[in-house]
Order: structure tokens, then sequence, then C-alpha cells
């Protein structure tokens, strides 16, 4: 089993929560975007228990620092810009998978349709690097900041995430004779009421006629490929750290004990 943690940290310098987080759900590869205390003082406090982590640095500068476990040769950078980066994890007797970290441009400086064109981008980079491993266990985990359902996210020449396990298994779906293939993006079961949790990731009320109010800027999606790998309900959104609740008494992200963002909790069994 490898857990994965992603977290905008919104510019805080959450080290100590961050480390009890990394403990209490025994990560192995933690991702943070935002990150204020640098990778330094983050790698001094996780390993102040045990040294057991390592930083994996990336080739160039990128927007989400990661530490693992095991050692970074194992997660080696294939492709890498101010944005993303995406490495091969290949850890002895598993199956090698692609992991892609993304912190895309925020809605705050970019309009819907300049998100929608970099999320195709990041598909065809994604495509590429598949191409070049010679398979696609592919996992996407960020900051995507847009909403499963906006068309960066949903169209077949951008991420086309599906919201139904059933529908990700066809794999790929043919458009004008092209063939797209799919994400299975479980965010989506994380929507509403009945979601179990909160009712989103994110979470912004602004006056103006059209307001979500909750958002899951932050998503995990998985390509079909390693679907047999995965718990009924691989994402968890992370509430609480602790004795502490990452929520205030609204319900909503505070911002006051922590992140706008809330964290994710993904689990595979490889």
């Amino acid at each position: 089993m490898l857990t994965f943690l992603f977290w905008n940290m919104n510019r805080k310098r959450l080290v100590d929560m961050t480390a009890r987080l990394v403990e209490d759900h025994w990560v192995d590869v933690l991702m943070l975007a935002e990150n204020a205390a640098g990778a330094v003082e983050m790698l001094q406090r996780l390993n102040e228990g045990s040294p057991e982590f390592h930083y994996a640095p990336s080739r160039a500068p990128t927007a989400v620092d990661v530490f693992t476990r095991f050692s970074g040769r194992f997660l080696k950078p294939t492709f890498e810009s101010s944005r993303v980066s995406i490495r091969r994890v290949a850890l002895p007797a598993r199956p090698e998978l692609l992991l892609v970290m993304a912190h895309l441009p925020s809605k705050s400086y970019w309009s819907e349709d300049s998100q929608a064109l970099e999320c195709t981008q990041l598909a065809r980079s994604i495509l590429q690097e598949e191409e070049r491993a010679g398979h696609s266990r592919t996992l996407l985990i960020g900051d995507l900041n847009v909403d499963p359902f906006e068309s960066g996210v949903v169209s077949a020449s951008g991420l086309h995430g599906m919201m139904t396990r059933r529908l990700a298994a066809r794999r790929v779906r043919t458009v004008q004779g092209r063939d797209y293939p799919m994400f299975y993006n479980p965010m989506w079961g994380h929507f509403g009421d009945r979601a179990g949790g909160p009712s989103g990731g994110y979470y912004y009320e602004g006056a103006e006629h059209k307001v979500y109010f909750w958002h899951l800027f932050d998503q995990v999606l998985i390509r079909p490929e390693i679907l047999d790998f995965c718990p009924n309900d691989p994402v968890t959104i992370i509430t609480r750290v602790g004795d502490t609740p990452l929520l205030s008494e609204s319900g909503r992200p505070d911002q006051s004990v922590a992140s706008d963002h809330l964290p994710l909790l993904f689990k595979l069994s490889v």
C-alpha cells in the first residue's frame, strides 16, 4: 500500500501540522504546494522522530515540493515546468507508476478559457510521457484550480476525467475519429451533503449572481490501468489534524488555523 498526501498550504508555515498528518496516516509520498517553510525546514521536521524521509528534488524550480519515505532515486523526474512535475515511481518489486503533480494557474488571474487550454496542454504532456514510459499507469494529483465539471477536466481533449469507474473502464472515447484516453475522477463523489465529509475542499463566497460556494480544485485523477489497485473510496479530504479541526464552526476551511485548502489523502494498493 502506498499512501499519498497533497496539501496546498496557502503560503503558511504548517510544519508541525504536516508532520502530524504524515505520522497519523503513515504517508509515503508527501506533496506540498505553496510551502512557505521550504524544503529544508520541512525535511528536518519530518525526520525529528526517525530519519526516514527524503526530499525528492526537481531538475528545475517547480510548484510542488515532494518528500518520500523511500530514496529519491526511485522517483525520477521525466518532465518538469514551473507548474507541473511528472515522475517515474519505480519501486523494487512493484509496477512502475507515473506520478503527475500540478499546481495550475488560479481563477484570480486566468479566464476559464485559458484554464481549459492549460489543462489540454497538461493532458498532452501526460500522453507524451506515457508513450515514453510504455505504459499508462498514471496518477495525477494537485491543485488544478478548476472543478471536476469544468471543460478543462471533463473534455476529451482536456484531462477527460470521468465521474464513475464504469465510464472510465472504457479507457478511451472516440471523437471525430480520434481516440482520447480517460481518467477516473473520484472527486465527483465529494460534492454536497451526501459526501460523508465536507462538501468540497475549498470554499469561496463572492458577491455575484453565480456562486458555487464549495469547490474541488484539489483533485486526484486515476488512469483506468491502475483502478484495480484502488479501493472503492480512494480519496479522503482531511478535516482534522490530531485534536485540531481544520474547519471552522461554520463548516468551512479555517484559515486562522491552517490553509484555505483541505489536504487530500490517497491510497494505492501496489
